[in-house]
């Protein structure tokens, strides 16, 4: 009996859990940073203001589910993530990955597909942030690399979408050809989830029988340069760039299915 209530608790914490991160991206959207825009005539200002307002809420949403005995967590490595400029990229097994990254980051830039863009109960916070759009076509790399040069956190999850779980990781090559063509060090994190939920295609009531636990590993930076041996100088006709592309998707992807003896440059 003790563990149906058990478990009946945490399908509700569940549940309120997601109400309470539509509502509080609705208020944010609507209440708390369109004021932004009289109050702060800066735009560099206001951007870092309100992602900080963003990275705040964000916590809190954490700290919330934590305290309904939905989740439980830890963070390793935290003090890499204090710096400006970073080129973070992740594995993506759960729907709160970004919750939980985007809490560690006041400074958080994100790349979000046009759909979040537009949903009404994250339009705001989006748009107050200046986070990057996946619509912007052919301007989508430069975008990315001025982003991490004017000191912000671009946070990327090479997959694309959560991992299928039980699949082989495919990584998309977007986030190699930013660190390649921006000749940026990478910042990789290690997400975790066990028992893994809200994964890909699961429903968010399907909670597991016990809490889950989730770790955020920030790992030391991964130099570029090894990868862009040979290629700085080449002619970009030779396919220079996309090689070196390739050959970091390649070692993304070990890295991050945890293999050491492949993610070899």
């Amino acid at each position: 009996m003790r563990d149906r209530l058990d478990h009946a608790w945490r399908v509700a914490g569940t549940g309120l859990s997601f109400l309470a991160f539509g509502v509080g991206g609705l208020l944010l959207g609507v209440c708390v940073l369109p004021p932004m825009l009289w109050l702060v005539r800066d735009p560099e200002r206001r951007r870092r203001w309100s992602r900080r307002i963003v990275q705040r809420s964000f916590a809190a949403h954490v700290e919330f589910m934590r305290r309904m005995g939905v989740m439980t967590y830890e963070i390793r490595g935290r003090e890499r993530l204090a710096r400006d400029g970073l080129l973070v990229l992740a594995n993506h097994p759960t729907l709160i990955d970004v919750v939980l990254l985007v809490s560690l980051l006041p400074n958080a830039d994100c790349v979000v597909k046009s759909a979040v863009a537009r949903n009404p109960f994250m339009r705001g916070p989006v748009r107050a942030a200046g986070y990057v759009a996946n619509d912007d076509g052919a301007g989508l790399v430069e975008d990315c690399i001025a982003a991490v040069r004017a000191g912000g956190a671009l946070v990327i999850f090479p997959e694309g979408t959560r991992t299928t779980p039980g699949q082989p990781l495919k990584l998309q090559r977007g986030a190699a050809n930013i660190a390649v063509r921006g000749a940026l060090d990478i910042t990789p994190v290690r997400i975790s989830c066990s028992p893994l939920t809200l994964g890909k295609g699961e429903k968010w009531y399907r909670v597991p029988p016990v809490r889950f636990h989730m770790v955020i590993d920030v790992q030391e930076d991964l130099p570029i340069a090894p990868f862009l041996n040979g290629v700085a100088g080449a002619d970009p006709s030779a396919g220079g760039e996309a090689l070196a592309a390739r050959r970091l998707t390649e070692h993304l992807a070990n890295y991050f299915a945890g293999d050491p003896s492949r993610a070899g440059t």
